[in-house]
């Protein structure tokens, strides 16, 4: 198949496809700031995820910010969901950890959980976290400790440490270094990417 890039540019794109991480997935409930909705994906890009989703209780459309994404979300596949509790039902019948991030009781240590499992992590509105639906399916609740005065941190900082906590146990178990797509996956993707 014939592309329509140069060929350092598409082995650049196969290059890191085959570092994504097709078992690791974020999944934004109801953030609705244009800057921390750009920022995730652009953190969760540089991790290896594929697969980002997104929903709103009230079916408000995403904006991405492409000064504060620099492009992350080419690059990345953005699903938005209309039932945010059955989207996450199905993925744990596939398998998938559902971790919820939480400041309210019965929270791990973020850096407790096993992040190589195929997991899906779950960060919620600015101001008011997950739905409790949401929290009522979480196989795990994290939190950042914090030792000053304020408890939270900024929903794209806090996810952008999380994941890179997940990134860390990954790389250290050698994830990164196995394919995870197909060869028909990847084609489909530089199809979609190149053209």
């Amino acid at each position: 198949m014939k592309y329509l890039v140069l060929e350092r540019r598409l082995k650049r794109m196969r290059e890191v496809l085959e570092r994504k991480q097709k078992d690791l997935i974020l999944f934004m409930e109801r953030v609705r700031n244009e800057h921390n909705f750009s920022a995730l994906i652009r953190t969760a890009e540089a991790v290896g995820i594929l697969e980002i989703y997104y929903g709103y209780e009230e079916g408000k459309k995403a904006s991405i910010n492409d000064a504060i994404t620099l492009g992350a979300h080419r690059w990345v596949f953005i699903k938005e969901v209309q039932d945010v509790e059955n989207t996450l039902k199905n993925l744990k019948k596939q398998g998938f950890q559902i971790i919820v991030t939480w400041l309210g009781e019965d929270t791990l240590d973020y850096r407790e959980v096993d992040y190589t499992k195929p997991s899906v992590i779950v960060v919620g509105n600015e101001l008011e976290g997950v739905s409790s639906r949401t929290l009522q399916l979480a196989d795990a609740k994290v939190k950042i400790p914090m030792m000053g005065m304020v408890q939270s941190l900024n929903v794209s900082v806090a996810t952008g440490i999380i994941l890179y906590e997940a990134f860390r146990q990954r790389e250290k178990k050698g994830m990164y270094k196995k394919c995870q797509l197909s060869e028909k996956e990847i084609e489909y993707i530089l199809y979609k990417w190149a053209y």
